[in-house]
């Protein structure tokens, strides 16, 4: 019997002097007050992560599942970078722009878009542009057709099966570009992680964000993005806009070497979600700093092994597992080794056990994975025999406890 194992490691980070542990109520708001130098915004839906840890420095609703408008065009992006990293698609192939794509994204639509002309064919690299720095619905839909057929099989099939592969769980996509539909819906927190990973796998397609402007069809059209030319530091991402989902914004910027990541939704016109996007980044750049929970290789914890020649395996990352935390040292962390077990030996040596969660209050700051440092090889029948029996006994312990 299998049961689910969470083994708290709170004292190795305790050790580092900075963090201590805390036990808080459910909330949707993570961070702290106003007046202790957290963040107060307006945004119905926010979230902001730093990239390279993943970690969340703060978010207020941010499962909250809502029409993601232009911004969805990201998931249509790295559908797209990732056919043609994989060879799948070259930048210099041509798409027909078919009358669907002219008429409900292009010119006669009175929507955003890069005015690709009727019938033409157009280089998968110009589409991207079109759609990037123009947010040219009339591009995406192109793209879509171009590589699948037609936009609602690349919807339900090319950004739903790859959405599910970035580990987006909740997205729900009916279209390529976030045109009014109740099939189109994410959560900041997911298109923050698709943010997030655009920038560290593509960062040469990732250039396209900045980008200030954009000649098509002797038409000249300039980013959307508010931010490139009023934050120090900010090269992209995309903005969007719909009647249901209100206004939103996926931005990012670099300062000192942190890069940030903010998402917002739902604000009543587009003043708002530029400045809250902003201000949200400047809090974040002058709040936080990066520290180091554990460096690479080192060991974090142990999980439980069952029918193994040793009854625990140690637990490492090869790479520093690094969290944000505010400069003020008033953070509060908890962190804890998350896993199903016992494990099942053999263990190979590297391979991956369950996660280290990272909490703030009651809000999950960092998710890294953990891995088996060393190898553990199976028992004698005696010591399976052995644990056999103790998983019989807590499994019926289990089974008793539930029934009171």
């Amino acid at each position: 019997m299998r049961i689910r194992r969470c083994l708290i490691v709170a004292a190795t980070v305790i050790a580092v002097g900075w963090c201590s542990v805390v036990h808080a109520a459910n909330q949707s708001v993570q961070g702290y007050k106003k007046e202790e130098g957290g963040f107060y915004g307006d945004a119905p839906t926010a979230i902001l992560i730093e990239a390279t840890s993943g970690s969340v420095l703060f978010e207020k609703n941010a499962d909250e599942l809502r029409a993601p408008s232009s911004m969805m065009k990201l998931m249509t992006a790295e559908v797209v970078f990732h056919a043609i990293k994989q060879g799948e698609v070259k930048p210099t192939d041509e798409y027909h722009i078919s009358e669907n794509a002219w008429r409900r994204g292009g010119a006669p639509s009175g929507t955003s878009t890069m005015f690709a002309a009727l019938n033409s064919k157009v280089s998968v690299d110009d589409l991207l542009h079109g759609a990037l720095i123009q947010s040219g619905n009339d591009a995406c839909i192109a793209l879509a057709e171009g590589m699948a057929g037609n936009e609602h099989t690349f919807a339900a099939e090319n950004m739903t099966k790859r959405a599910r592969e970035l580990g987006l769980t909740r997205s729900t996509f009916a279209n390529s570009n976030g045109l009014p539909d109740p099939g189109n819906k994410m959560t900041v927190r997911e298109l923050a992680k698709l943010a997030r990973y655009i920038i560290l796998t593509y960062p040469d397609y990732y250039k396209l964000f900045g980008e200030k402007e954009f000649t098509w069809n002797k038409i000249r059209q300039f980013n959307r993005n508010p931010l490139l030319n009023s934050l120090e530091g900010a090269d992209g991402l995309k903005t969007g806009y719909t009647k249901e989902g209100g206004y939103g914004m996926v931005g990012s910027a670099v300062q000192n070497g942190i890069r940030l990541i903010v998402v917002v939704n739902g604000l009543e016109d587009s003043e708002d979600r530029a400045s809250e996007a902003k201000k949200m980044l400047e809090w974040g750049f002058r709040n936080f700093e990066t520290r180091t929970l554990f460096a690479a290789q080192q060991p974090i914890g142990y999980a439980k092994v069952f029918g193994g020649d040793s009854g625990s395996v140690k637990l490492s990352s090869p790479d520093p597992i690094e969290v944000m935390v505010q400069k003020n040292g008033t953070d509060k962390l908890i962190a804890r080794i998350v896993y199903s077990g016992p494990v099942r030996a053999p263990i190979a040596a590297g391979q991956q056990v369950g996660v280290i969660r990272v909490w703030r209050g009651a809000n999950i700051a960092v998710e890294h994975p953990v891995y088996a440092a060393e190898a553990i090889g199976k028992g004698s029948m005696v010591r399976r025999a052995v644990d056999g029996v103790s998983e019989l006994v807590i499994g019926m312990f289990r089974a008793g406890i539930e029934k009171l």
